[in-house]
């Protein structure tokens, strides 16, 4: 035996819990020290979607605001011009239309549908003179604006009862 041979191996001390060998593990050595290109990407792509998503809804809710600021335009100016129609002395049938300004047309319609005579209750003896007659008029108004390219209307209608023509 040589003197290589015969000497004793030396044998390292079990490591204590929680010590680190350096001897014993491979030390790594890591080169990442951040995002990669790609990564930056997907994460800038993710966020242009979800903001292209918040604008579309956002976007959405101003068009739905704006769209019932104009029927409640619409139904004002369609009472406006009813209540104009309904007392105008005589009441008269007829068709009219026009431009109501801001973007807003209207159309009237006045016809009569029914017609009859009638005595008043204080008339003392019944005579073709002492009757008049009355009409049953069907009011009609119409009030039309156009909403992002799409038409719009609102109606109103009502009956109101006028002095016929003999």
């Amino acid at each position: 035996m040589t003197a290589e041979t015969d000497a004793p191996l030396k044998t390292r001390p079990p490591a204590i819990a929680g010590e680190h060998c350096v001897q014993c593990s491979p030390v790594r050595v890591s080169t990442e020290y951040g995002f990669t290109l790609l990564e930056v990407l997907v994460a800038f792509v993710i966020a242009a979607l979800a903001l292209g998503v918040l604008f579309r809804a956002g976007l959405s809710g101003v068009q739905a605001a704006q769209s019932a600021s104009h029927y409640e335009q619409a139904v004002a100016r369609a009472r406006s011009h009813l209540t104009l129609a309904v007392h105008a002395s005589p009441l008269v049938a007829g068709d009219w239309q026009g431009d109501d300004g801001g973007g807003f047309t209207w159309h009237l319609r006045v016809a009569p549908t029914a017609s009859t005579s009638v005595r008043p209750p204080f008339a003392v003896t019944p005579s073709r003179s002492s009757t008049f007659p009355l009409t049953l008029y069907a009011v009609s108004i119409w009030i039309g604006w156009y909403d992002s390219g799409t038409p719009r209307q609102v109606r109103l209608d009502t009956e109101q009862i006028g002095q016929g023509t003999r």
